[in-house]
């Protein structure tokens, strides 16, 4: 799988400080100090069927740097995005989450974005933020690989992070197992009025249940991180914010998007 250059984009990532969990933080705490809470909206909504806004509320807290809120698609139609610096749409179904939102919510989305907000995709907010389908948000150049088996299946895999994902995500390991529930396989879309963008992290191991061909999911791509407008945009397929996972990649990734250098 080739590396897909990210267009013009200058990163000088200062990590947060705080992570103190020995098992997941220890090697990755930071030596620069930080006052400002880096603002996130969680995107959620009744019976959206996901337990990603309760694991991500658990450890996007204060005492890691973070403000967090949960924000429903009303709100997000109405305006309330001004008041944060990223917007995490985490795990469930990426086109019940565009339904939600309706055309209204997802422009304002992309206006967020565009105008230097950040982006943090998980599972379905990784294909929403796909140019895959009529419902995705088009706010990373990305298509789904293997579409007729995305259903294909739930369990512990690899990823190996690449030297930009080691440089973002974690300067102390390269290579971590973590959780997959049907995530999207992503590879370059061709869309010519966005950057490519850069990888992070690609899948070392697979699934192929529900008759997903072999061979089909290793090497693509797990992380990916691009630029939408004055906006920073990082997805992630698999879960690294479940309750044993490595949480300290998506705590990286939303100080990342928040572009609080």
């Amino acid at each position: 799988m080739r590396r897909v250059p990210l267009c013009g984009l200058r990163i000088g990532l200062v990590l947060i400080t705080g992570f103190i969990n020995a098992t997941m933080w220890a090697d990755d705490i930071p030596s620069s100090q930080t006052t400002k809470l880096v603002r996130v909206a969680i995107y959620d909504f009744p019976k959206s069927k996901s337990s990603g806004p309760e694991h991500l509320m658990k450890f996007l807290t204060p005492t890691y740097g973070f403000q967090s809120t949960i924000v429903s698609p009303a709100e997000i139609r109405d305006g309330a995005l001004q008041n944060y610096d990223v917007l995490i749409c985490p795990g469930g179904s990426g086109s019940r989450q565009a339904k939600e939102l309706k055309e209204a919510g997802r422009t304002a989305v992309r206006k967020f974005v565009r105008n230097g907000g950040g982006y943090v995709g998980i599972c379905a907010g990784a294909y929403l933020a796909s140019t895959h389908y009529t419902w995705s948000l088009g706010v990373i150049n990305a298509r789904v690989w293997d579409r007729a088996h995305w259903a294909r299946g739930k369990k512990q895999v690899s990823i190996r992070l690449t030297p930009s994902g080691r440089e973002v995500l974690s300067k102390s390991k390269e290579k971590f197992d973590i959780y997959y529930a049907n995530g999207p396989l992503l590879v370059p879309d061709n869309q010519p009025n966005l950057p490519g963008y850069e990888v992070l992290a690609r899948y070392n191991t697979e699934v192929t249940r529900n008759g997903a061909p072999q061979h089909a999911m290793v090497g693509t791509h797990a992380i990916i991180r691009s630029k939408f407008g004055a906006g920073r945009v990082i997805c992630f397929s698999p879960h690294a914010e479940m309750k044993n996972g490595p949480k300290s990649l998506v705590a990286s990734g939303v100080y990342w998007a928040s572009n609080a250098e």
